[in-house]
């Protein structure tokens, strides 16, 4: 498998015309799909953090009723296909909410923020999975041990299990983050596939092979990939799993 990965990626770098590569480097549109798809991914990974993390601590830490069917919601973007999610969130922003966010002037369908949203629906099951591993793993008698010290809980929380989930939290974030460059479906069915406007990285990679540039995509797909590998590089030494450096 490893011999057939190299092969697949050496095959991009092979197969490209460097000279045209670089002219592909100083175009408006490659330009514009690198700086939309960076700031639309950071911001959708910030949401997605932050929603995770009292979702994540909240499944960790206590049991309620109807647990298991909030878990398992949870994971439901996961398992689904992400051109069915991007159905389901057009139906509940589009005919569902439409109006009333637009009367607020939050136009989400077929806009830079259905961009946005889609992202963070697609990532944040990642997060969550992730965080509540982390938040299970901090052995409980040191909180504990806090309270007993006098910390009241959101002191226990902010000085003792975030500082001890760290290495977890850094490990979803990317992995998160990871999630939403490569995402495409979800954000094709709620934000559209417009030139310059809701172009991400994958979207320029579906909209140029359409009409035939070949060297175009080529180009997005290795800097697709040149960010994969260097985020899960960095998943791997944050989270210290299978890593001999």
């Amino acid at each position: 498998m490893t011999v057939f990965m190299l092969l697949l990626i050496g095959g991009l770098f092979i197969y490209g015309n460097w000279t045209a590569i670089t002219d592909i480097c100083h175009n408006a549109e490659f330009h514009f799909a690198i700086i939309f798809t960076l700031w639309t991914t950071v911001l959708a990974t910030l949401l997605a953090g932050l929603t995770a993390i009292p979702c994540g601590y909240l499944l960790a830490r206590y049991n309620f009723p109807g647990k298991v069917l909030v878990d398992t919601l949870m994971d439901v973007p996961i398992v689904l296909p992400p051109l069915v999610s991007g159905v389901a969130l057009l139906i509940l922003f589009g005919p569902i909410l439409g109006d009333s966010l637009a009367k607020i002037g939050l136009d989400i369908v077929f806009s830079e923020r259905g961009v946005v949203v889609a992202q963070w629906f697609i990532a944040t099951p990642f997060a969550i999975k992730t965080f509540k591993n982390a938040f299970s793993s901090i052995d409980l008698r040191l909180e504990k041990m806090a309270r007993t010290l006098g910390y009241p809980p959101e002191k226990v929380f902010l000085r003792v299990s975030l500082p001890l989930a760290k290495n977890g939290l850094l490990g979803g974030l990317t992995m998160a983050w990871a999630r939403t460059l490569g995402e495409f479906g979800a954000t094709a069915m709620l934000a559209g596939i417009v030139r310059m406007k809701t172009e991400t990285l994958s979207v320029a990679v579906f909209l140029n092979m359409s009409i035939g540039d070949l060297q175009f995509s080529l180009v997005m797909a290795i800097i697709m990939l040149l960010l994969a590998l260097a985020l899960l590089t960095i998943l791997k030494i944050v989270t210290k799993t299978e890593v001999h450096l």
